[in-house]
């Protein structure tokens, strides 16, 4: 028994090794679970990432001043736009990629994240135009005050102007998605937090020669920090050891190519808008209620978004296991992949949907200690993860989608679950029924719970299996 366990842990300490490490790029062949493993660990690290970018960011600003609160928080309302972009390209790209690496077309796959990238600079090149020429204007057009715009114009300057290296870090990480480096996205993502952690107070407070620039500082230590993450990649992309190797005779526009990404990323950027427009309204719903509810549920929220970083990290591994295997031409593989990732997602949701049951007040007043704070955020807590089991298969079963390029049939399920059911429930049930916070709380759950059955019943009928990307 005792040598059985032992080889069991040196069993997970290779695994593990070898998924931040990355040395295993093809997975259309050998055990899914194995696999799914490989691919989640360093994609769920990605997101934890993610997430501890935007606190330490949030965290030494908000040492400077209310206005430069404000200023991140109304730059980065224009920044969605560029992040609905570069999200949908990234889809695109991971299914393109992905497809074209299971078919053992090596080619074709440098062909598409070349194109990619090229669509990804020149749309960021736009925005840096008018981002450069106008910041003030497009604070005012915000609503900031004038106060504000003189005190943050920088900072929204600054970030817009080198907005390419957003777009860029998410592009080529979904790039190593595709290709099966999930390792290198993660990488990336450690390389660009790290620098930003350091950065941010040398440019902010100001120490030796460097000068106290305030919130500019966070737009400048954010750019360099993701601006060396991007020039990370392209080294790897370029002279490193990863499967895509990029030449510099390949960076022309290719029309066919790029018609295709734009098609499938359409998609992706239809699933952002309107989700984001959603939580948007769900919000100004709740700020009926008064401050301390809608902190309650800002704090509720910011709990379940960390704690679901695991499940988007499982998620992103269905979408390169799903084109991988298509363009392999093993298609019950590649279902039975989703299948598999969606149990082991659906495990980690469900413990910690108990744990949110049961300790949900106390999570709430680890962040504030008012009775009504806590009672709100409790509540959402609460009632959104009674649902946690079908955000599961939900979010996997997207991903699955997303992976084998029909990305269509999301964005229709977003469009009906969230405009058409969610966002009319919640208003009816909270504002004209009188069930108050309780009433969005559960347009969110059986919103979250109809896409996921929804999304089942559609991925059954196997019409994904056929797209072509």
């Amino acid at each position: 028994m005792k040598q059985h366990r032992n080889f069991s842990y040196k069993r997970l300490f290779q695994n593990v090794k070898l998924a931040l490490t990355g040395k295993e790029l093809d997975f259309t062949s050998g055990s899914i679970s194995r696999a799914i493993f490989l691919l989640s660990v360093p994609m769920i690290i990605e997101m934890l990432m993610e997430s501890v970018f935007a606190l330490v960011d949030i965290m030494y600003v908000s040492r400077v001043s209310i206005n430069a609160v404000a200023t991140i928080g109304l730059t980065e309302s224009v920044v969605t736009l560029i992040y609905a972009v570069a999200i949908g390209l990234s889809m695109a790209a991971t299914a393109i990629v992905a497809r074209r690496i299971g078919e053992k077309d090596v080619v074709g796959a440098r062909e598409s994240a070349v194109q990619a990238i090229l669509i990804g600079v020149i749309v960021a090149m736009v925005v840096s135009i008018v981002g450069v020429m106008y910041p003030r204007e497009i604070l005012s057009v915000m609503g900031a005050e004038p106060d504000l715009i003189e005190e943050g114009f920088r900072y929204t300057q600054i970030l817009l102007a080198g907005n390419v290296t957003i777009v860029l870090l998410f592009i080529i990480n979904a790039v190593f998605r595709g290709a099966g480096d999930a390792s290198m996205a993660m990488w990336s993502l450690i390389l660009s937090n790290g620098l930003n952690i350091i950065l941010d107070p040398l440019f902010i407070f100001g120490w030796g020669p460097v000068p106290a620039y305030g919130v500019t500082g966070a737009a400048i230590a954010t750019t360099i920090g993701r601006g060396t993450a991007v020039i990370f990649q392209l080294a790897i992309l370029i002279y490193g050891s990863s499967r895509i190797k990029l030449k510099y005779r390949d960076f022309v526009l290719k029309l066919k190519v790029i018609k295709k990404l734009v098609r499938i990323s359409l998609g992706g950027i239809g699933q952002f808008l309107i989700g984001t427009s959603s939580w948007v309204f769900l919000m100004r719903i709740m700020a009926e209620f008064g401050s301390e509810v809608l902190a309650g549920y800002t704090i509720s929220i910011r709990v379940m978004m960390f704690t679901l970083m695991p499940s988007w990290g499982i998620s992103n591994a269905a979408a390169t296991l799903v084109g991988q295997n298509l363009g392999a031409q093993q298609v019950d593989r590649a279902e039975r992949s989703v299948w598999k990732t969606g149990k082991y997602n659906a495990y980690i949701m469900v413990t910690v949907s108990l744990f949110y049951l049961l300790f949900a007040q106390k999570i709430i007043s680890w962040f504030n200690d008012s009775p009504a704070v806590v009672e709100a955020g409790a509540l959402s807590l609460q009632v959104i993860a009674a649902g946690y089991i079908f955000y599961a298969y939900g979010m996997v079963i997207t991903q699955a989608f997303n992976g084998a390029g029909d990305t269509k049939t999301p964005t229709i399920i977003n469009l009906f679950c969230f405009w058409v059911f969610q966002l009319p429930f919640a208003y009816l049930a909270a504002l004209v029924l009188n069930w108050g916070p309780l009433g969005v709380y559960l347009g969110i759950t059986l919103a979250e719970t109809l896409i996921a059955i929804i999304a089942v019943v559609l991925f059954r009928k196997g019409k994904w299996k056929t797209v072509e990307v």
